[in-house]
């Protein structure tokens, strides 16, 4: 039997096939459609397929040798040179390449091909043997580090004592004998670190620098990264062969990385780095200070304008904004690779505006362009432009925003922080993959190298962390763990401030202002609006919620949490509610909450005058409201001994408190039984919802919309009984049903899932608590497993995120799809609702859109998030 196809020759692919080639392999092989193959270098994919296998096997899975052989025969014959020739040799790259892009993640070999004969040969052959040794000490320090994992640090050490030796600054200074010795000196680096002499043969350097790809998608920092971005282990990764351009030919060569437009802020004026006389490598390290792309039409005029042009065709075929690679050869431009651009909220949303205005899309199209997740970072606060403060230094805005918080040099310290509650900025001279972690713990990121395109850049930019990068005057010891700018000094845990906007560092404390929404983030939403059929409203407990959630486009209240109201100075009225000793006792304490009840409810009712909304009854444990038993045991014991006349309340306070405790709370008298253990309580709380609806109405001449909401039902009666004590409260406030209110209930245990067509005689809405759904379902404590198990699991691939930020669509998916036919099989016109933090999600979101669902619930900062993830689930289903 033969062999599956393991490899595609960039001729043959296109990007349709992004799942088999990644998106590097199917972007070179559509760019090489679009702009032909005499502007991007040949070569050839192999598959993820065959990655996937390799991971299997622990081995190249067989043909696969046999095949990149065969190719390798092609790529030669169509370039007329051979891999590693002694008098023209080709030279290849061998890179990574996932569906979903990793940038910095997975490993890069240039310069493959380089040996001790075809280094000369190139030398000769290109008349330049500076750029030939230069290009084979580069070749000996990546296959070293990429292959054979030598720490870059050793070989960097090596390079900074010879330039220092030599009395030169830059790695362009150094001449051809101070290269080769370079050479020799990583050889014996390799030697001493391996026990074996550095790889000759070509076809042997290709074989390690293949398997050394294939290895990277399992390592700590590529697995760290899909973590955090949500992407499936067993996806694998491609690799790419591809021919070799060389931008260190000279002073008319360089490399350099491109956006189609200002990939911070989305403005239609191309961005980017670049370097002359250097490869991509020294451009995205961070370790070398690049110059911006606009210096490129004074260097090289011809080269600009091809570029801009190229930029411009890219982005009209692509329908989205780029971000490519290029290489400019002795005068020559070749693009080596092209994506969709990582951009922030603010230029995603310029780009999708523009685009529209100028013709490229229409606005269904241009919404899928847009990450809803990352508006998340439009809605939090920055920096006051009004506020004076002292710029202590400046750097490259490379990722909007505004962070402050403590000084931390490292990862790790970045990781432990977060744990302890702490703020921090990371600062480093440049980041590196290993430092993903550290991304997502700190609040900002700050470099003294790199550009707008470097690792910390890109990174900060994918996660909506702010960055400064490239602050040259910084002077970052990591041994010494200090920064110093001219004459001040700052250590681990010193205040320091970022404008990633901006660039700007301060020591000080700035003020931060809550943003406004932009004219093209409205334009954005109008859109969404237009598109989506999921109703998106807000959780809100407070007046100040119910407006904040309004002014971010809520269509209501889904979810009005009670038991908030309880809490702070109201938290001792609530428990003498609960410490009455008979039913008289709690009748008087609650008369005292009832006007504070009311007083709340006429707050939320006139925020959102016009719109429904939803209140749920009590809903926690009644211990939640109590002091704990052991500090009052403490307070009695005491009491005794000091003879105090405080013991008999004390000991009855704690027989309360012990009778009421439970073996799993959650699980115990909380929801719907405490309605019927206690009807008075919920009697209490319809009274004062009534009494606030009817006191609005009388106010504004406009009734809310009321929906009482009865929690934690699992039996068709607790509803029944329920309703009838809501009925009986409404007649005697003079409401009608249908009219003034509605009567429905949390669906959030199995059994209600599995028997909604019962409940649902007893319903005029369900709303799916998938919270708690996710709790009793999974059988998991949602604070238990955060912090004790979810981290075994993911990373034992058990889960690949945690059900509680991402609903579990196989499972609990599944029984919210069973309730919600279920009950329309006995209420067509059920209203069907979803108001757990899931309701903010959108891949949650999607899954919603195909269930049946009327409407989300989410916080309301999340609103916006979920009214364009909603959007995007109603066009791309429109579009399958």
């Amino acid at each position: 039997m033969s062999s599956p196809r393991w490899i595609v020759p960039f001729a043959e692919g296109s990007k349709e096939q992004r799942d088999l080639l990644g998106g590097k392999g199917a972007n070179v092989a559509e760019m090489t459609r679009v702009l032909g193959a005499d502007k991007v270098p040949g070569g050839f994919t192999i598959t993820t397929e065959a990655c996937v296998a390799y991971m299997a096997a622990g081995d190249a899975p067989d043909g696969l040798d046999e095949q990149v052989g065969t190719a390798l025969a092609a790529l030669e014959e169509q370039t007329g040179k051979r891999l590693g020739d002694a008098e023209d040799p080709l030279l290849v790259s061998v890179r990574s390449g996932a569906r979903e892009s990793m940038p910095g993640m997975l490993d890069t070999v240039l310069n493959l091909g380089l040996n001790d004969d075809s280094v000369e040969g190139l030398a000769a052959r290109t008349e330049n043997p500076r750029f030939a040794w230069d290009s084979y000490r580069r070749f000996v320090q990546m296959y070293a580090n990429v292959v054979k994992g030598v720490p870059g640090e050793r070989i960097e050490q090596e390079i900074a004592a010879l330039k220092k030796d030599r009395g030169v600054k830059l790695d362009t200074e150094l001449d051809v004998d101070a290269l080769r010795a370079l050479v020799e000196t990583f050889k014996g680096i390799y030697r001493e670190a391996t026990g074996e002499d550095f790889p000759l043969d070509p076809r042997e350097q290709l074989d390690g620098a293949i398997r050394a790809v294939f290895d990277s998608w399992t390592g700590e920092r590529a697995v760290t990264y899909r973590r955090l971005n949500r992407i499936p282990d067993d996806w694998g990764t491609a690799v790419n062969v591809q021919r070799m351009v060389f931008g260190n030919k000279g002073e008319t060569s360089g490399s350099g990385v491109a956006f189609s437009r200002d990939e911070v802020t989305g403005a239609p004026e191309p961005s980017g780095d670049f370097l002359p006389n250097a490869q991509g490598e020294d451009v995205v390290s961070g370790v070398r200070n690049t110059r911006d792309i606009s210096e490129l039409e004074e260097w090289l005029p011809e080269v600009y304008v091809e570029l801009l042009d190229v930029l411009s065709r890219l982005e009209a075929h692509y329908l989205d904004m780029q971000d490519v690679e290029f290489t400019v050869e002795e005068g020559e431009l070749f693009m080596l690779q092209t994506r969709d651009a990582k951009r922030p909220a603010q230029a995603a949303v310029r780009f999708a505006v523009d685009a529209v205005a100028e013709g490229l899309m229409d606005p269904r199209v241009a919404l899928l362009t847009i990450d809803a997740e990352g508006l998340d970072a439009l809605l939090h606060p920055t920096f006051d432009p009004s506020a004076e403060y002292a710029v202590l230094a400046k750097g490259v805005a490379a990722s909007p925003g505004a962070a402050q918080g403590a000084i931390v040099f490292t990862a790790d310290e970045a990781i432990a922080a977060e744990a302890d509650g702490r703020e921090v900025i990371l600062v480093r001279p440049f980041t590196e993959a290993e430092d993903v972690g550290g991304f997502h713990a700190a609040k900002g990121i700050l470099t003294s190298e790199g550009g707008k395109a470097s690792h910390a850049a890109l990174v900060a930019r994918g996660m909506g962390r702010p960055a400064v990068t490239g602050a040259s005057s910084l002077e970052i010891d990591l041994a010494a763990q200090t920064v110093r700018v001219g004459e001040t000094t700052l250590g681990v845990g010193d205040h320091i401030a970022i404008d990633g906007s901006t660039g700007a560092i301060t020591t000080e404390e700035v003020p931060v202002v809550e943003p406004e929404v932009s004219e093209a983030f409205l334009r954005v939403l109008e859109w969404a609006d237009a598109a989506r059929l999921l109703g998106v409203r807000a959780n809100a407990d407070s007046p100040e919620d119910a407006e904040r959630a309004r002014g971010f486009g809520a269509q209501g209240i889904g979810l009005c949490r009670t038991e908030h109201m309880f809490l702070g100075e109201r938290q001792p009225l609530m428990a003498a509610v609960i410490l009455a000793a008979d039913r008289a006792g709690r009748d008087e304490a609650l008369a005292e909450l009832r006007p504070l009840q009311q007083e709340d409810f006429e707050g939320l009712f006139e925020a959102m005058i016009g719109l429904p909304v939803t209140i749920r009854l009590l809903d926690p444990p009644l211990h939640e409201f109590l002091p704990h038993k052991a500090d009052v045991e403490k307070r009695l014991e005491r009491a005794r001994a000091e003879g105090s006349d405080e013991v008999g309340e004390l000991q009855r306070t704690f027989d309360r408190v012990s009778a009421l405790q439970e073996t799993n709370p959650m699980l115990g008298t909380r929801g719907v039984r405490l309605g019927i253990l206690y009807p008075e309580i919920y009697m209490m709380q319809v009274d004062a919802i009534f009494a606030a609806s009817t006191a609005v109405h009388e106010r504004t001449g406009t009734a809310p919309h009321l929906e009482i909401m009865i929690p934690l039902v699992d039996y068709e009666r607790e509803l029944d009984f329920m309703r009838r004590v809501v009925t009986e409260r409404a007649q005697a406030a003079g409401l009608k049903h249908g009219d003034d209110y509605l009567v429905g209930t949390m669906i959030e245990l199995p059994r209600a899932c599995f028997l909604a067509d019962q409940i649902a005689e007893f319903a005029d809405f369900f709303s799916f608590g998938t919270n708690d759904l996710t709790q009793t379902a999974l059988g998991f404590s949602r604070d238990d497993i955060e912090g004790k198990i979810l981290g075994r699991y993911i990373e034992t691939k058990i889960l690949d995120r945690s059900p509680f930020e991402t609903l579990d669509s196989p499972g609990v998916g599944q029984m919210l799809r069973m309730g919600a036919w279920l009950g329309r099989t006995t209420q067509a016109d059920l209203k069907l609702g979803v108001c757990g933090e899931h309701g903010g999600d959108p891949d949650s979101i999607d899954f919603f859109h195909h269930s049946g669902i009327d409407y989300v619930s989410c916080s309301p900062y999340r609103v916006p998030v979920a009214r364009v993830a909603a959007a995007q689930a109603a066009v791309r289903a429109a579009n399958a």
